[in-house]
């Protein structure tokens, strides 16, 4: 008997059951109804009109410059390049399927790690203390 071997394959992107293409499909109100309560208030609110340039550059170009960090990631920028503002520099950004319904500011972080090292020229004495490990 002959064993046969299982072909694995990356799994298909889904958001709760439905495939990219449905999604990209879909109006902005059956897509909210899949999104949590925070996103789906939002898009129901409508889009400011900077969020409307954005959607606007977006169709026309793949990449765009945005300082809108609470835009939400729709089907339609799938694939698409953004870069946003994170208060030094633009950040870039390849959208990608599971993205959607986050925003564009949580990729894009605005704080940078600092590890301290040990104590300066002019540390005082009880300063100076580092415990050993």
């Amino acid at each position: 008997m002959a064993l046969k071997s299982k072909v694995v394959r990356p799994r298909d992107f889904r958001l709760r059951g439905h495939t990219l293409e449905e999604l990209q499909k879909m109006s902005l109100d059956e897509l909210a109804k899949l999104l949590p309560s925070r996103e789906r208030r939002k898009l129901k609110r409508g889009f400011t009109q900077e969020e409307e340039k954005i959607l606007k550059k977006l169709r026309r170009n793949n990449t765009v410059k945005t300082h809108c960090r609470d835009m939400i990631i729709l089907p339609e920028m799938v694939g698409k390049v953004i870069q946003v503002y994170n208060g030094k520099e633009f950040v870039r950004i390849e959208v990608k399927p599971e993205m959607i319904g986050h925003r564009f500011g949580e990729f894009a972080i605005t704080r940078t790690f600092l590890k301290h090292s040990g104590p300066g020229v002019g540390a005082t004495r009880s300063s100076k203390y580092v415990p050993l490990k």
